[in-house]
């Protein structure tokens, strides 16, 4: 928690809530300790899904399909979705949901590694969410901003490890250092790319959006 924590609960007893579908695989997905977005990230990307209308929404991180499904609802009519899993037991669990929900046809899902898959990929996304490993997030950026169309938004989720980013390196325990440093990295490069316009907000666990402004990204 990056913010107070009676005032994210404030906050959160605003939202409207979700659908009894997306409420089920929510329940199901934290009982067995499958990380979904949390609430606020899941009341911000309905109103950036709502603002900015993207007709192609790039995800890397499907876990069991939560977030997949929240943008097929709320994004616009005609909208697609490719997101990409590597966890072989969340694959098959994320393709049920989509069949159930009926939203085969909207949704792509690609498995593998997203270092490979990303490399392979072709065309522009109007819309790319970021939420896989944040260790591989500086690794995903090169590839992640190829494929963002200009004017286009990248939304990068759990940036401020629950407040442990601004701490030194030191102070964080020695298995979480390396994570710790490449994020630093991360949110450094989206915030010096000439080519990106970034806001880091205390959204959640942290969130950035960054809307590429030209062609390239030169640094």
């Amino acid at each position: 928690m990056v913010i107070d924590e009676r005032m994210a609960s404030f906050i959160d007893s605003f939202d409207r809530g979700n659908s009894p579908f997306l409420d089920e695989i929510e329940k199901n997905a934290l009982e067995a300790q499958v990380p979904v977005i949390r609430r606020p990230m899941q009341s911000l990307l309905k109103f950036l899904l709502t603002l900015l209308k993207p007709k192609s929404i790039l995800e890397i991180g499907t876990a069991v399909g939560f977030s997949a499904l929240l943008m097929s609802e709320y994004g616009p009519e005609g909208c697609r979705i490719t997101t990409i899993e590597k966890y072989e037991k969340r694959i098959p669990v994320a393709r049920e949901n989509f069949r159930r929900a009926g939203r085969e046809g909207q949704i792509t899902l690609l498995e593998g590694d997203a270092s490979d898959i990303l490399g392979q990929l072709e065309g522009s996304w109007d819309l790319i969410f970021m939420d896989a490993a944040k260790g591989q997030y500086i690794h995903f950026l090169p590839d992640t901003l190829r494929l963002l169309a200009p004017g286009g938004m990248l939304v990068s989720d759990n940036v401020l490890q629950d407040g442990d980013i601004i701490e030194s390196r030191f102070a964080v325990a020695r298995r979480n250092r390396t994570i710790h440093a490449r994020m630093r990295e991360y949110l450094f490069e989206l915030t010096h790319c000439s080519g990106l316009e970034t806001v880091i907000l205390p959204v959640g666990d942290g969130v950035t959006l960054s809307v590429k402004r030209e062609e390239h990204c030169e640094n």
